[in-house]
């Protein structure tokens, strides 16, 4: 008994690797941001929008469920385009190792952080099946969370998982063309503008992605 407490023992039972800590952390407050947002935007709106305590129970589900998409999508895409564009993370000599191979503590953190919010999303999807998305929906938050993983795990990849989080730029129009369209305002203005950023914002990410992926490939095969 006295060697099971001795402090070689205690070390070794509590050695955690600070690397797996992060990514714990970070997961944790990807799960824990998604319950605050979601209780947040539950009380936002019943202050200021006078149409929400007239939905379903269904609907105001859906409806905090796309706050903390939402939220997620401005958090991930944010932190995507500096990384990807203004830090020195992916500059070509900035550091010895391949891109491909190239990781942060900022980079890594984002991805906990988005596998946190998969995984909650997935556990309401699952709840409430099929109210908030079928099969297809489990699938992609399924294959999203893995290849996040095996990128962490790995330490290689990161660049193309920031590429993809970029592209949830998009999210906040979406989710908005459904808040206009339960709201009733499909004929308002807003939508409209809102449907012409959403396709500028799809169009502008193809091209990105389009125009980035040769460079990026000419870099790794340096």
């Amino acid at each position: 008994m006295d060697a099971l407490f001795s402090p070689h023992s205690l070390s070794v039972i509590g050695y955690v690797p600070r690397k797996e800590l992060l990514w714990l952390a970070a997961v944790f407050s990807g799960i824990v941001m998604c319950c605050a947002v979601y209780k947040i935007t539950d009380l936002i709106s019943l202050l200021c929008f006078n149409g929400y305590r007239k939905l379903s129970n269904m609907d105001k589900v859906e409806w905090k469920n796309r706050g903390f998409s939402t939220f997620h999508a401005i958090i991930a895409s944010s932190a995507s385009l500096y990384l990807l564009l203004f830090s020195d993370l992916f500059k070509e000599g900035s550091h010895n190792q391949l891109v491909i191979n190239r990781t942060s503590t900022v980079s890594e953190t984002i991805l906990g952080v988005s596998i946190g919010y998969f995984l909650s999303d997935l556990a309401m999807i699952v709840w409430h099946f099929p109210a908030l998305g079928a099969w297809e929906y489990v699938l992609h938050h399924g294959l999203s969370m893995f290849s996040i993983f095996l990128s962490l795990v790995s330490g290689q990849g990161q660049i193309y998982i920031l590429m993809v989080l970029f592209s949830e730029s998009t999210t906040p129009f979406v989710n908005l063309r459904w808040y206009l369209d339960i709201a009733g305002q499909k004929s308002s203005d807003l939508y409209i503008c809102n449907g012409i950023f959403l396709f500028l914002g799809w169009l502008q990410g193809f091209f990105s992605s389009y125009s980035f992926s040769p460079i990026c490939f000419s870099i790794l095969t340096r």
